[in-house]
């Protein structure tokens, strides 16, 4: 392992013998330590679901520690750039929203608000209201927010999702620069790599953290090693075992002194078990899958116009798209330009001079997960857009996403976003939808999980409508036709 001590400056915050459960059945972390330095800029990995964002309330103080402390250097500030905006908060001024980030009444805060909304690179009034804004805008205004405070620590949770390439390049150059200690969740690995000096990982597991120094796809790589090398050292050990235990066997019946030979040959395998390795676990991938969808003849859906946002109207321009069976459509442009409020509208059937054929069946993915539940069990989810099939086969579509049986009874309010993400594409298993139309399917997905589903998009039978702004991703789907609502 590499060492555990960033050059920056002095401890800013340390975790010293930290434990954490929400539960008996949920445990995260199990006497943790851990220390990041000033200046320090370091990515938090994990699998979805291992408890990324719960450090993030304990470092907040959201949450209290069941055993060991945080500690944070005295009179550091803190601040974080969440994931989504509440719905509280959606209705609120940029003004007012920036305003929430203080204790007290702040006197410059229009002078402020300009000065990170200048930083986040996005111009706009700042009497608009946050629901007006598209899922990139939004996640602008999250990083600004965090901004205005001028934390010492800066918290970062999933910061490119919705972003464009524009602006995840605009991120990444200010990050560079940036000159206080960040940690940031994220599962774009190119991003990471461009400014993290160091990587804490959290083995879902052993609910331990380890701490590695150096560019964030050298440390995978060597987490990746330091698994294959625990692994060849316990097949050593177990033939090893395997055989000594056959030969004690073989005494053991023997008796006499043979069985004295026996006993000492038992506490020498005992002392062999005792130097296994504690496996443990790199982050699990997803089954491959697939998404069948009923045989429909003739065009599944027509497009004859589309809306978009344009010097702050809302105005339809013509175009003809028709897909059938097997075609998919990508829809690109810039944040802001409307690109989700017209799939929402298209997923609900209420988007102008949008055909759909006869019995076409529609799986949406929202990026604010709004087509789920929250008030149900990840079970009740499953079955309800279930088209046919046994229990049996429920729970193997369930198992397929990483849903053990503890996870089909947990609400779903209570997953993480990327396991709210595997659960919309478990869902579209079960519905056998024969159109799919997906807002950021990437976002808050781990990285690993993302070809596996690219190859169930890319052989999916149905007609598929895609907007996503990871090229990687992208590039992994053969679309047949794309929809560039920057160019109207």
């Amino acid at each position: 392992m590499a060492q555990t001590q960033y050059n920056h400056g002095d401890v800013i915050l340390r975790f010293s013998d930290a434990s954490f459960a929400y539960n008996e059945r949920r445990p995260i972390l199990d006497e943790v330590n851990f220390s990041v330095r000033e200046r320090a800029k370091i990515a938090l990995m994990g699998q979805n679901g291992s408890g990324k964002s719960t450090i993030f309330d304990l470092i907040l103080g959201q949450l209290k520690l069941n055993e060991g402390a945080v500690h944070i250097r005295k009179g550091a500030s803190i601040a974080i750039a969440s994931q989504v905006v509440a719905k509280e908060d959606l209705e609120k001024t940029i003004l007012d929203f920036f305003a929430g980030a203080f204790k007290q009444k702040v006197y410059d805060i229009e002078p402020r608000a300009k000065k990170v909304l200048d930083a986040v690179n996005l111009v706009t009034p700042i009497e608009k209201k946050i629901s007006q804004f598209s899922g990139g805008e939004q996640a602008r205004l999250l990083l600004a927010f965090a901004l205005i405070q001028n934390p010492d620590i800066l918290l970062l949770d999933e910061p490119t999702n919705n972003l464009d390439k524009a602006g995840i390049t605009h991120l990444t150059k200010f990050l560079v620069e940036y000159q206080k200690t960040v940690i940031v969740i994220s599962h774009d690995a190119q991003f990471l790599n461009a400014f993290t000096h160091g990587v804490l990982y959290l083995d879902i597991y052993k609910q331990k953290i380890e701490q590695y120094v150096g560019d964030y796809l050298k440390v995978v790589e060597e987490i990746k090693l330091q698994i294959d090398r625990e692994r060849r050292e316990n097949a050593r050990l177990e033939r090893d075992i395997s055989n000594r235990k056959d030969q004690m066997n073989f005494f053991a019946q023997k008796g006499g002194h043979m069985r004295d030979v026996a006993r000492k040959m038992r506490e020498a395998i005992e002392e062999l078990e005792e130097q296994l390795v504690e496996m443990r676990h790199e982050d699990k991938t997803i089954a491959q899958f697939r998404i069948t969808c009923p045989d429909i003849v003739g065009p599944i859906v027509k497009i004859g116009a589309v809306s978009i946002v344009k010097n702050g109207k809302l105005v339809t321009k013509k175009t003809s798209v028709a897909l059938k069976k097997g075609q998919a459509l990508l829809i690109s442009g810039p944040n802001g330009i409307g690109k989700t409020t017209f799939l929402k509208k298209f997923a609900a059937g209420e988007a102008k001079d949008v055909e759909f054929g006869d019995g076409v069946t529609v799986g949406y993915y929202a990026q604010d997960f709004s087509t789920l539940d929250e008030s149900k069990t990840v079970y009740e989810s499953l079955l309800a857009v279930m088209k046919q099939g046994s229990e049996e086969e429920l729970r193997s579509c369930a198992a397929r996403f990483l849903f053990d049986d503890t996870l089909l009874r947990n609400h779903v309010g209570s997953l993480s976003e990327g396991q709210k993400g595997l659960l919309c594409f478990a869902r579209f298993m079960a519905q056998q939808p024969s159109l799919l139309i997906l807002d950021e399917p990437t976002n808050h997905i781990n990285f690993r999980h993302l070809p596996v589903i690219a190859k169930a998009l890319d052989e999916f039978q149905g007609a598929l409508v895609v907007v996503s702004h990871m090229a990687e991703f992208v590039e992994q789907i053969k679309f047949d036709e794309t929809l560039d609502l920057g160019a109207f």
